[in-house]
């Protein structure tokens, strides 16, 4: 009877007594199953994240330790088997983590830490791997043709990540620090793997919120859009044609992503990482030698990682971290950002069309926000609403492979100002 009454009182079940703010993550990760599985809100990121925000906040599984991850840093002394002191409770204190994390390492005083599986496969969003990674079979999967042959659209791509730095401002003035502000504002980029790479060095204990934010808007860019794009666009400039691009060679394509990466990681540096897996992703598929590992790319290893980095970044949301005003906080400010890129784009659009001779259909500039190929085809979409015979998909392909390329810009200023 004392055993059965231990093992009792060991469960999960014994154990949400003490913290019930865990049924409410577990809830919120079950909304968050349902729209991926029945209403397809990016699903393949989307349910990963849900299925790490349900891990980690089953009481007693221990498959993910914050205090292994306090204050932004990895502490390999705790993971490799350090027994937790009063004098590292102290250290931990005077650099101002939660007064959670401080609680959870007083109850583990003179004991040892078993890293659990979550805490490994975390590392590679912590160590930046993952996001890079993301971005080479991004990279693998991009037609930049559609920009080549109408470079124009690099400046729409470039007027989309407005929100980036509004959101920056804005977030500045309601209180957070400069840091948090960044990760708020690259929610504006709509590229879930750049909001985390931001995140992760500026301001890594609003991971869990940031990235739920970002995908979330990613998936529902089709319901945020189109309102927005009907406000500041009239009917008769939706309804412009825009003629067929031009073709775009293959040597084009082979040294686009050669000359980018130079010119970008020159100018800046800490976008390289960023930049340079995507384009290698790139240049692996257009080189025409490389069709295996273009695959792969593609395939294998864009699904093993997807995997890998939404079950990670899902077990940052514990309830302590995630169950606060200042979550609220950044999800509202994530779709001021949002839509704040997407009327960046839109506006100019209408802005060169005042000077150019053959106008651009400003729906375009929508697509701007590097949501890839989803902000693309809303422009389609709405587009052929008002003129049916009117085919904007390729055109806007080319700001929306520019929003990439600038938002992982905007990361990289963010990153080299505030880090």
């Amino acid at each position: 009877m004392s055993a059965l009454t231990d093992f009792l009182k060991s469960t999960g079940f014994a154990l949400i007594g003490g913290d019930p703010k865990v049924l409410i993550m577990i809830a919120i990760s079950f909304v968050l199953m349902y729209l991926a599985i029945v209403k397809k809100f990016e699903p393949l990121l989307l349910l990963p994240i849900a299925f790490g925000m349900l891990l980690t906040n089953l009481p007693g599984a221990d498959m993910f330790h914050e205090l292994l991850f306090a204050g932004g840093h990895v502490h390999w002394d705790i993971f490799g088997g350090a027994q937790i002191t009063q004098e590292m409770i102290d250290e931990f204190a005077a650099s101002g983590v939660s007064a959670n994390i401080l609680d959870e390492m007083t109850a583990l005083l003179g004991q040892t830490v078993t890293p659990g599986l979550l805490d490994v496969l975390y590392l590679g969003v912590k160590l930046g791997v993952y996001p890079c990674l993301i971005f080479i079979g991004v990279g693998a999967m991009t037609d930049f043709g559609p920009l080549i042959a109408n470079p124009k659209s690099m400046l729409l791509g470039a007027a989309a990540q407005l929100g980036i730095f509004i959101t920056y401002i804005a977030a500045n003035l309601l209180g957070f620090t400069p840091q948090q502000a960044g990760s708020i504002g690259i929610i504006g980029g709509a590229d879930g793997p750049t909001a985390i790479y931001t995140t992760m060095i500026l301001a890594a204990d609003l991971l869990g919120p940031i990235a739920v934010a970002a995908y979330s808007y990613m998936a529902l860019i089709g319901v945020i859009q189109p309102p927005i794009m009907k406000a500041l666009t009239t009917k008769k400039e939706r309804s412009i044609v825009m003629k067929q691009l031009r073709p775009v060679s293959k040597t084009e394509k082979i040294i686009f992503p050669i000359i980018v990466t130079v010119f970008v990681t020159l100018l800046v540096p800490s976008a390289g990482p960023l930049i340079g897996s995507l384009m290698l992703g790139n240049l692996i598929k257009e080189c025409g030698v490389c069709d295996r590992l273009s695959k792969t790319a593609q395939n294998e290893l864009m699904n093993i990682v997807t995997i890998f980095l939404g079950v990670s970044v899902g077990a940052t949301a514990t309830a302590s971290t995630f169950l606060t005003w200042r979550t609220i906080g950044i999800i509202a400010m994530g779709i001021v950002a949002f839509s704040m890129g997407t009327a960046g784009g839109l506006l100019l659009a209408k802005f060169m069309n005042l000077f150019l001779k053959e106008k651009i259909n400003p729906l375009i500039g929508s697509a701007g926000v590097s949501a890839v190929p989803m902000a693309a085809r809303v422009s389609q979409k709405v587009g052929q609403e008002e003129n049916p015979g009117n085919f904007l998909l390729m055109h806007a392909m080319g700001p929306n492979v520019a929003g990439v390329i600038g938002s992982a810009i905007a990361a990289g200023v963010l990153i080299s100002l505030l880090g």
